[in-house]
């Protein structure tokens, strides 16, 4: 089933726009970070027109810490919490420049010592900037992979430990990028577009009440 749904998904998924993380970050951990980041609880099209503005300014560690936070807030606004997240930048540009002479680390324990970062954002950056192996989770993931009865989980940490062993290894990169993208467009947290789905068959519709 795993194998058709993704199959499915890959034809599908490439009409839509990608990921922010994915515009934005490639092959460039220091983007892929903050532009993560910055996505948290906002809209990708918010956080995008963010980005675009942050790093027209500021391309690493040394140039954002030359931005006053006033600056930064200005730039990133209006992101969620964006006096926050403004802060969080500024710490972890600090910790990389007096820790990692200004570069993202690529190993999980050190990325999760970083201030504000999780799993999720973890697995972000190691999975688009260092194309290593791992299955970023976030409500998306979460939610899609429930949905279809592919595991049972409460929460993001425990789906992502649960697709590791459900998934084969090449699907754990695509599984993400897909279902992120398939989350955004068609299976909606509410009333999700089942009508024109094209995985409808291989789902089981778990807490799915209502549908379009």
């Amino acid at each position: 089933m795993i194998d058709k749904v993704v199959n499915i998904l890959e034809k599908e998924t490439k009409r839509y726009t990608l990921p922010i993380v994915e515009k934005f970050g490639k092959r460039d951990p220091f983007r892929v970070l903050i532009s993560c980041l910055l996505s948290l609880r906002t809209k990708d099209q918010v956080t995008a027109k963010a980005s675009v503005r942050l790093f027209s300014k500021a391309k690493n560690c040394k140039e954002m810490l030359k931005l006053s936070n006033k600056e930064i807030e200005k730039l990133i606004y209006p992101v969620c919490f964006y006096k926050t997240k403004t802060k969080r930048i500024k710490e972890i540009c600090k910790v990389l420049i007096k820790e990692y002479n200004g570069k993202v680390p690529k190993k999980d324990e050190e990325l999760l010592k970083l201030k504000g970062v999780g799993r999720k954002t973890m697995n972000i950056v190691r999975t688009i900037a260092f194309k290593q192996d791992g299955i970023a989770v976030d409500t998306h993931v979460h939610r899609i992979s429930n949905r279809l009865g592919v595991v049972k989980t409460k929460n993001a940490d425990e789906t992502e430990k649960e697709l590791e062993k459900i998934l084969l290894r090449k699907y754990w990169l695509k599984w993400n990028y897909h279902l992120v993208v398939w989350g955004q467009n068609i299976c909606k947290p509410i009333s999700p577009f089942c009508s024109k789905c094209r995985i409808e068959n291989y789902c089981k519709r778990i807490n799915v009440d209502k549908s379009r």
